[in-house]
């Protein structure tokens, strides 16, 4: 079986999809995405192909070594971004090729079903608090939620205080058996980051993630040390070699390496792995398309450390079977490969020109925020 074509496609909202083609009719799909960089990432996996073409897929191991390391320059998002959708991709041809799921050919299925968390929003508060009790009401026994807006370096204690009021209501309202995180998006400085974590605490954060941004690691043990709820991270780190660093200095204790940024299924492994040494649990992060979640749910299918999965679409209007899920749970794919089959008349009104922007944030002086 050898590699022939590798197809891209735009897609909205912000997504971009792979398909790598065989020439056994075999077609392994992938999500290689950098939000707000789709047509960046979609050539860096056309050049990438040139590699590809005329190989054969089932050597995963071996082609990613070879586009990792094969080349002077590593790393960074937009390059493991595209390398992290075609290893996905490589890994559907191969558990379509072998008639079974791909946990299954990374040690089988460690647990009987994938707990989920949901996102809550709302245009106003009381949307936002009735998005909360609806998603309980469906069955969710963990949700996250985020900061309202960009942080100061020094805030001032209303904006401290309003951020906690929001927490807190948001506690109340779905109760202390649900498991609540919070996003601070990487939006504050270390010292904000503990201000708000202290006032935070009565109310029992699943997890505080991105409490900084990634780039100091000391900084971010700075934070973890200051404070009892754990800490989360790693969407904006890439393959193992970037958790390293988190993971031994114990800066965070939930790994959330994102599937189609961080390297790919196996890599995700990998990551995981080194965590379990730490005692840290895995909760990948995963706010894109239904394919990206179909790889992450393979790996959370047998991943001891495996906490909890973000997901924003079960793949309705995408998937000919979308992800059903029940009491907060999705089951174990059933399917060969990832387990989904895109849904080709219904995708043709959804493809777009891969032109999303990242929102921007400003402080009040004009000045760039953190998104």
């Amino acid at each position: 079986m050898k590699i022939t074509r590798l197809e891209t496609l735009f897609v909205k909202p912000r997504w971009l999809f792979l398909k790598v083609h065989t020439d056994e009719g075999i077609i392994g799909l992938g999500e290689p995405i950098v939000e707000g960089r789709a047509q960046t990432t979609a050539a860096a996996v056309h050049e990438i192909g040139r590699y590809l073409i005329g190989q054969d897929p089932l050597r995963i191991e071996h082609h990613w070594q070879a586009i990792y390391r094969g080349q002077f320059y590593r790393g960074g998002p937009v390059l493991c971004s595209a390398l992290s959708g075609i290893e996905q991709a490589l890994w559907d041809i191969t558990g379509k090729w072998f008639g079974q799921p791909i946990y299954k050919l990374l040690g089988g299925a460690v647990r009987d079903r994938i707990k989920v968390y949901g996102w809550v929003g709302g245009a106003s508060y009381g949307e936002y608090i009735e998005s909360a009790r609806g998603s309980v009401g469906q069955g969710f026994s963990a949700l996250k939620t985020g900061l309202s807006g960009p942080m100061r370096i020094v805030d001032t204690p209303a904006a401290v205080e309003e951020e906690v009021r929001r927490f807190a209501e948001l506690r109340a309202a779905v109760g202390k058996h649900v498991d609540l995180g919070i996003d601070f998006h990487g939006r504050c400085s270390p010292a904000m980051s503990i201000r708000l974590a202290k006032e935070l605490e009565p109310y029992h954060p699943m997890f505080i993630e991105e409490p900084v941004l990634p780039e100091n690691v000391d900084a971010l043990v700075t934070v973890a040390r200051s404070t009892s709820i754990p800490i989360a991270t790693g969407e904006r780190l890439f393959t193992r070699w970037g958790f390293r660093e988190v993971i031994e200095k114990q800066a965070a204790m939930i790994l959330q390496p994102d599937i189609s940024h961080a390297g790919g299924i196996l890599e995700c492994k990998k990551i995981a792995a080194m965590g379990e040494c730490y005692y840290a649990g895995l909760a990948p992060h995963c706010p894109l398309g239904p394919i990206a979640l179909a790889a992450c749910l393979q790996l959370d299918a047998c991943t001891p450390n495996f906490l909890v999965q973000e997901h924003v679409t079960t793949g309705v209007g995408y998937l000919k079977q979308p992800f059903t899920i029940i009491d907060g749970h999705i089951a174990l794919p059933e399917g060969p490969g990832l387990g989904i089959e895109l849904d080709e008349e219904a995708l043709a009104d959804k493809l777009d020109d891969g032109t999303w922007e990242t929102p921007r944030f400003w402080h009040a002086d004009g000045s760039v925020a953190d998104w």
